[in-house]
């Protein structure tokens, strides 16, 4: 381990609804679910008072964006089926998701990090990685200044672990939310990280804590006594290696401060494991978001891409990726959408899916194809029949 060095990162606190609660402050304190469509904003009243939806209030097939740290404690998370979130907390009250609104402020709570520390890796709409090795104030200190920092600037509370790699600060972030200082060194993982399940190491999802479990391993500390052949004879050679690497707290990688991105992604992992029938409303509506959210990331960095790929992993682990590449560059969701469901057509989908994912790559700065471009080059990408160019399980 490269105890040497200083690594941060840095999560706002549930930072979706952090930002409906500055809209909306009488609800502090309230199990609060963001989720819902435009139909379920919040009603003004005659007497300056308004009326929010609740959560028994929702029928579809949508999922939880994120939830309040009360609407957690009755069971509802993010990526959870919002029927089942209403089941468990019908009183809870509803809100529809408004990206516009978190994207400032996730420029904000950045531009005000990067005054006190401007090596930054940014990982997302509400975290960042940031490299601290060369900065000359003590690690509490500076950490304490970085959140005062993010807290003038968007009134929002975040959590923050210093540690020797990215691996440790990742899971450290977690450890003391909501507003969490968190410092971690090597001494620190018998004590602080072996006692935690599998499942807190970011890259292990629920399934492969499932196979864990199924071996006997349920805690970091047992992983890391795990015996290596019998994690390769289960998830295999590289994938093993990694897993007791983790386990060890070891990690080498490194904050990417200023590299050009070379794919721009988003993926989801389902709660359950979905039948591409029976679930096709789910599926489609996970699919076509992810969609969506890619599209919003190109526009947000500037970047179109000429590549569109998809991945999937089917309920064994088994893992299939596909891609297009189109004639010019887009950042439009729908053209991403469409060049997505192309790649759809060419994997089987006879089994139940765990995970699926969008990528676009093969970026270029600048804006790229669509709607409103010329309608002879869209039927140049997707020919003249636009209906059969969508598969028919994840119709829009």
């Amino acid at each position: 381990m490269e105890s040497s060095r200083r690594i941060a990162h840095l999560d706002m606190d549930m930072f979706f609804a952090g930002v409906e609660l500055l809209r909306y402050p009488e609800l502090r304190g309230v199990p609060m679910v963001v989720g819902g469509r435009s139909a379920h904003a919040p009603q003004l009243l005659p007497d300056g008072s308004r009326r929010f939806y609740r959560l028994r209030d929702y029928v579809g097939r949508g999922v939880v964006t994120t939830s309040t740290y009360e609407a957690r404690a009755l069971g509802v998370f993010s990526a959870m089926g919002m029927m089942r979130a209403a089941r468990l907390a019908p009183d809870a009250v509803l809100l529809p998701a408004d990206f516009e609104a978190y994207r400032h402020y996730s420029r904000l709570f950045k531009q005000a990090v990067a005054t006190v520390a401007p090596r930054m890796e940014d990982r997302g709409i509400d975290e960042v990685y940031l490299d601290l090795t060369d900065h000359p104030e003590e690690s509490r200190a500076l950490a304490l200044r970085i959140k005062q920092a993010v807290r003038e600037a968007t009134q929002l509370s975040c959590s923050i672990c210093i540690a020797p790699n990215k691996l440790l600060a990742k899971t450290g972030s977690d450890l003391d939310k909501p507003d969490g200082l968190t410092i971690l060194d090597e001494a620190s993982i018998p004590t602080r990280i072996w006692p935690l399940n599998v499942g807190k190491i970011n890259g292990i999802g629920p399934k492969a804590a499932q196979k864990l479990a199924a071996l006997g391993i349920v805690k970091i500390a047992e992983l890391a006594l795990a015996d290596a052949a019998l994690l390769q004879a289960h998830f295999g050679l590289s994938y093993a290696n990694w897993l007791i690497a983790v386990a060890h707290g070891r990690d080498t990688r490194a904050v990417i401060t200023n590299s050009e991105p070379k794919s721009v992604s988003r993926e989801t992992t389902f709660e359950r494991d979905l039948h591409v029938r029976r679930d096709r409303e789910t599926l489609s509506g996970a699919f076509t978001a992810l969609c969506t959210r890619v599209a919003d990331d190109l526009k947000r960095k500037g970047y179109a891409g000429r590549t569109v790929g998809i991945k999937l992993r089917y309920q064994d682990f088994r893992t299939v990726t596909r891609d297009l590449t189109l004639p010019m560059p887009t950042q439009d969701a729908t053209t991403i959408r469409r060049a997505a469901g192309e790649c759809l057509k060419r994997v089987p989908l006879d089994r139940k899916l765990r995970l699926l994912g969008v990528r676009v790559s093969a970026l270029s700065q600048g804006a790229g194809l669509t709607e409103d471009d010329n309608p002879a080059q869209r039927e140049f990408l997707f020919g003249e029949a636009e209906a059969v160019r969508c598969h028919r399980y994840c119709k829009n």
